[in-house]
């Protein structure tokens, strides 16, 4: 009887997860504040993170808190900031329920996608996730895939740089 109170308790807490991913990207796509569609972004940041707490790898999701929820999400900000974004965005010429019908496909197509793959090439599950210690993780990152891992801290160093200088160019236009 316990045990099937655990699963029914972790299966409120997956969807859980799910719900708020579902729910900050629609209010990503829909929103028509860019700080309000960041915000979502960050709500579905959040709701990944929890996606891999629950697969067992606190790391992983650590990181995507880190770098996702904190370094990107304040580069973006900083963007929305820095700019003369206008409130109404470039869709102000076109029917409103257009927007609904995009922000559908952009959410089905990939979800449809990725189902069917998952479906297809979806190896065996077991019901305890396997943890993997950070030291494996770290020789995985820094010998097989070293060149994306500094290709990437190469985008976020040139994104912020990009940023300062446009903080620049704004002050000088002032």
């Amino acid at each position: 009887m316990e045990n099937l109170e655990y699963e029914r308790l972790a299966w409120a807490v997956l969807f859980g997860h799910i719900a708020i991913i579902v729910v900050g990207g629609f209010m990503t796509v829909l929103s028509q504040s860019l700080v309000r569609a960041l915000v979502g972004l960050i709500m579905t940041l959040f709701g990944v993170a929890g996606l891999f707490f629950l697969m067992a790898a606190p790391f992983i999701a650590l990181m995507q808190i880190l770098i996702y929820v904190g370094a990107v999400s304040v580069l973006i900000f900083f963007a929305i900031m820095l700019t003369n974004a206008w409130p109404g965005g470039d869709e102000t010429g076109r029917s409103p329920g257009r927007k609904y019908v995009y922000a559908g496909l952009a959410g089905l197509v990939p979800a449809v996608m990725l189902a069917t793959a998952a479906i297809r090439s979806a190896p065996p599950s077991f019901l305890v996730p396997e943890e993997t210690e950070i030291s494996v993780l770290g020789r995985f990152f820094l010998e097989d895939f070293i060149l994306p891992f500094e290709l990437i801290s190469l985008l976020l160093t040139i994104a912020m740089a990009g940023a300062v200088i446009l903080a620049f160019e704004m002050r000088r236009k002032k």
